[in-house]
């Protein structure tokens, strides 16, 4: 039978922790060990740690985030900072650091700044003065310490208080350049990465060292430098045209992520990068260098919340394995 104190404080607004110890007649600490999940609630009995479970869920209880902040005077929010929302790139890390924090009761604020570096600068300041804790940032170069503990995803400068969560990009080159050698190309062209893109100086460095020691000419004529941070038909294709105006011959493309792969002349074998979701799906599907985007997400969030809760010491850089991804865009060249 539902006493009339339940449905007083079912009412809107009026279902306080408070309220629903009242409600069962415990005190206020037992309720809050239990729902808190707290090292307190051991030693009490499984029975009414499964009443006040059963209390809170029929009264609708929910926690007060707000109270709870001015109380521990704490925000248990992170804010993380994008080239682009929404890209697909970035929306698979967001996903990885969602997850994380969620798991963790952490909310998140994100903002995008398009490399827009005075815009940067701004949502920095913004998200400290709304009171996060620490900072994420996806494909943002970084060039001055930060007042916060902040992790950079595929982030290369080495700045203090800064840890960067980055691929091996050496490794990938072997693999991807490798791959292209054992089918037989040896004519390769590549699409360099936008130099606003965090990773682009790195990976362009690594693939012209592997290439080396392959025995694979990296050809001037066979290199086009993309720009700007356009979709799959504004970017690949035209790229891929470049290429084909230039008329020197290529059996294979290295492009620099799967965005610029999608749209290149399908006479050619292609390799891709990051093994975004629209690489499988594409036509041909796309043989690419993947990168774990959503695990690299859940890395640098739990790496953060360890520096924030000072669960784990400092760490500069935290380098992901990457892995070969073969599909139908490659094969061997046409004799």
């Amino acid at each position: 039978m539902k006493s009339t104190k339940a449905s007083h404080i079912r009412k809107p607004g009026a279902v306080t922790l408070r309220a629903v110890a009242e409600h069962l007649g415990l005190t206020a600490g037992t309720v809050s060990a239990v729902l808190n999940d707290s090292p307190a609630a051991r030693s009490i009995p499984v029975r009414t740690r499964t009443r006040v479970l059963d209390a809170a869920r029929e009264l609708n209880y929910r926690p007060n985030f707000f109270a709870r902040s001015l109380r521990v005077k704490r925000s248990l929010t992170v804010g993380v900072i994008a080239e682009e929302i929404g890209d697909a790139y970035g929306s698979l890390v967001c996903s990885g650091i969602e997850a994380c924090l969620r798991e963790n009761n952490y909310f998140f604020l994100t903002v995008a700044h398009r490399h827009d570096l005075k815009l940067l600068r701004t949502y920095a300041q913004m998200l400290k003065s709304r009171g996060v804790e620490g900072i994420i940032t996806i494909d943002t170069s970084i060039d001055e310490q930060p007042l916060l503990p902040t992790v950079a995803v595929a982030g290369h400068q080495k700045v203090e208080n800064v840890t960067n969560i980055i691929l091996d990009h050496r490794r990938a080159a072997e693999l991807g350049l490798g791959h292209l050698k054992e089918l037989g190309h040896q004519n390769i062209a590549f699409l360099r990465g936008d130099p606003d893109s965090s990773d682009a100086v790195s990976r362009w460095d690594a693939i012209q060292e592997v290439a080396r020691e392959l025995g694979i000419r990296v050809r001037p004529e066979l290199i086009v430098q993309l720009e700007g941070r356009e979709s799959a038909s504004k970017l690949g294709y035209p790229s891929g045209k470049v290429l084909l105006s230039r008329n020197v011959p290529f059996t294979a493309l290295f492009a620099y992520n799967d965005i610029s792969a999608i749209g290149a002349p399908q006479d050619v074998s292609v390799v891709g990068f990051d093994d975004i979701t629209l690489a499988s799906y594409s036509i041909p599907p796309i043989t690419t260098v993947r990168q774990p985007l959503m695990k690299m997400g859940r890395i640098a969030a739990q790496t953060l919340l360890d520096r924030i809760e000072d669960r784990a010491p400092f760490v500069p850089e935290i380098a992901i394995e990457p892995e070969l991804t073969v599909r139908a865009s490659t094969a061997p060249p046409r004799a």
